[in-house]
């Protein structure tokens, strides 16, 4: 496999991995200090399910000096990822170069998660909650990396704390609405995510958009989301694509 594709593959894990949904309420104008507004976001991009998630961009590259209020959004974030147990969809995934890819997602915490792409693909994308496994059933290769060198381990951890463990690029509210960007404070771990959350009827993830060390942004969008507790344990096992073959 060459090296753009290893890349590109990276790129999607990275982007399809942090596919979760979050129940609870959403925190109320605190007097300690204003967010970012989003004041009338522009509904350039189609809505999906009725979302449109065009909102106004970040500003600078420095991590923020997070107020009270911020501070209280963001740790209400870290516990809706906390809160999570098991969970099942759909995702549709568009690349820089506007390449739309769709599957299946399971997320199992603490760090496991598995993402069947729809065919012509035919990639899966798996965690065990130490490794992470790309896999091309055409290509019949597979490239591993850690989990703890992509920045969603921040959010599949047992204890998610963003504060503490993540630099806060921007935080954005609205009437129903949380756009919340994040790096890993970690230098081992590269990359930027930036969250999108509905906020009514209840705390939502809806979509996110990752950014890679390259500058490269992949949009994730989720859809058909249920909370389950029967997921099998076997499907977030990595299978060797060379069973009878030593891992190089």
């Amino acid at each position: 496999m060459g090296q753009s594709m290893r890349e590109y593959l990276r790129a999607a894990a990275i982007a399809t991995a942090i596919s979760i949904a979050f129940c609870g309420a959403a925190g109320a104008q605190d007097p300690d200090g204003p967010t970012n507004t989003i004041v009338n976001p522009p509904a350039q991009k189609p809505a999906v399910n009725g979302w449109s998630s065009e909102v106004a961009p970040a500003d600078g590259d420095q991590g923020l000096t997070l107020n009270a209020h911020q501070t209280k959004l963001v740790n209400e974030v870290s516990a809706y990822f906390e809160s999570l147990q098991s969970l099942k969809g759909s995702f549709v995934q568009t690349d820089a170069d506007n390449k739309r890819m769709k599957g299946k997602f399971f997320v199992k915490r603490p760090g496991r998660f598995r993402f069947d792409y729809a065919l012509p693909s035919r990639q899966i994308i798996i965690s065990d909650g130490v490794n992470l496994a790309i896999q091309d059933l055409d290509l019949n290769n597979e490239d591993r990396v850690s989990l703890d060198q992509t920045p969603f381990r921040l959010l599949l951890r047992k204890d998610v704390d963003l504060v503490r463990d993540a630099k806060i690029m921007e935080v954005q509210q609205s009437d129903d609405l949380i756009v919340l960007t994040l790096e890993d404070k970690d230098p081992n771990s590269p990359g930027r995510i930036k969250l999108y959350l509905a906020t009514k009827p209840a705390m939502e993830l809806k979509e996110w958009v990752t950014t890679d060390a390259q500058g490269q942004d992949t949009r994730i969008e989720l859809s058909q989301l249920e909370k389950t507790d029967d997921l099998d344990g076997n499907l977030f096992k990595i299978q060797s694509l060379w069973p009878n073959k030593a891992m190089q």
